[in-house]
């Protein structure tokens, strides 16, 4: 096997890997609290339910995860921070970046038309508290918005576009995404579908991080806003 089908190989095994570590954990969660009468709805939102651990698990698992990528980067003298961003072009993939986020807002409202398949059996968040907004800003803000990037945007690209077609790498490697994401019944695809078209259009990580870390921030607010 030459170098390049190697290193996508290894590129999809880590991003591999770390989707089904999460969603296997996510469905453990989820499952471990069906009660009779539940539709899957219902079900789902059970996933995010204890969100201490969620927030851990999420850490934890792209944390773990992270020195194989950095690894590949490294191995293949390519500069992982090169690809996040570059001087010269920061503020117009910034830009970018910002425009992703106020389009990755489109969906994200259309998708709250799910709450109304859940029934009364579905989880109702408690108040936020300070400690538990400080671990969902590091999981969904920084973790997410900047770790998952570079496995699902980053590795798809640099490593797998050249063996089986850029577009098709990243659309194969957003399955993935919406895999790991899979309680969301489909957001996650609809809304990579937009930070691939942010990541080609600057070609740098920096843009679909800067919508990714940003929309789950505003989810963040949104959820201590409604549960006061």
């Amino acid at each position: 096997m030459d170098t390049t089908k190697q290193n996508a190989k290894r590129a999809l095994t880590l991003t591999t890997v770390l989707t089904l570590f999460v969603a296997g954990f996510e469905v453990l969660i989820a499952y471990t609290n069906y009660r009779p009468g539940m539709n899957f709805f219902d079900l789902a939102s059970y996933v995010t339910s204890n969100r201490y651990i969620y927030y851990l698990i999420l850490i934890l698992a792209n944390m773990i995860m992270l020195p194989g990528a950095v690894l590949l980067f490294k191995e293949n003298g390519l500069s992982l921070k090169d690809e996040i961003f570059e001087k010269k072009t920061l503020g117009k993939d910034i830009l970018i970046g910002i425009i992703a986020l106020a389009l990755t807002g489109i969906p994200s409202i259309l998708s709250t038309f799910i709450y109304g398949c859940q029934t009364d059996m579905a989880y109702k968040a408690g108040k936020q508290t300070i400690g538990l907004t400080i671990m969902g800003i590091i999981a969904l803000g920084l973790v997410s918005g900047i770790v998952k990037e570079i496995f699902f945007r980053g590795l798809a690209k640099v490593f797998c576009g050249s063996v089986m077609g850029e577009m098709t790498a990243l659309l194969l490697f957003n399955v993935l995404f919406a895999m790991l994401d899979w309680y969301n019944f489909g957001l996650s695809f609809v809304i990579g579908l937009i930070w691939i078209g942010a990541y080609k259009k600057s070609g740098h990580l920096i843009s679909p991080m800067i919508a990714h870390g940003g929309i789950n921030i505003i989810a963040l607010i949104y959820g201590i806003l409604v549960t006061q």
